[in-house]
């Protein structure tokens, strides 16, 4: 594989970490995953006020945190496949952030941004919305049991959106609908 840093993106229920533990198993790969555990994310899916954006500053940090780590050491050693790139981050702000929020949140990602190592494939995974929220629901997660469908799949169209106008790095884009990585591994 002459790719040393690979990223699988895609929302929230689309496989993206089965993909990734399926290609670091084939591929002899170390594997990053996203930490999900975010103290404010609880209270996003309540709607309380303010919690959207102390939950996308937490993510974001972590994210960066977690992005400098592999900037620093392990990402020359072999090959790496993770499950998101850091640039997903704007994704979720644009989505759930203010005006005056976003404009914060900007200034702080365009510091952030420039000092984080870029993936040489993205993976894009695709999926229904009717497909996400069956796989979202059937995986049982306590901080995912308040994910309407309406942001659902308003962050499906998001990351579509999104990903039609990537051209950061080069892109595979494969549509997960008829394809499930964690009940059948010869998809």
């Amino acid at each position: 594989m002459n790719f040393k840093f690979i990223a699988v993106e895609g929302p929230i229920g689309v496989g993206k970490t089965s993909l990734v533990d399926l290609l670091a198993q084939r591929f002899d790969a170390g594997r990053v995953l996203e930490k999900v555990e975010n103290p404010f994310l609880h209270d996003f899916y309540q709607d309380r006020p303010g919690a959207a954006f102390q939950c996308q500053l937490f993510f974001l940090l972590n994210r960066f945190r977690q992005q400098q780590e592999l900037a620093q050491g392990s990402l020359f050693q072999k090959t790496l496949i993770c499950d998101y790139i850091f640039a997903k981050d704007k994704i979720f702000a644009y989505l759930n952030l203010d005006d005056s929020e976003l404009m914060l949140y900007e200034k702080l990602y365009g510091v952030l941004e420039p000092q984080v190592p870029h993936p040489d494939l993205v993976i894009f995974l695709q999926a229904r919305d009717a497909v996400l929220l069956e796989r979202i629901r059937s995986r049982q997660r306590d901080y995912e049991r308040e994910i309407s469908e309406a942001y659902v799949a308003e962050l499906n169209r998001a990351y579509n959106y999104f990903f039609f106008h990537y051209n950061r790095t080069p892109l595979l884009v494969i549509d997960t609908s008829e394809i499930d990585f964690v009940k059948s591994r010869e998809d």
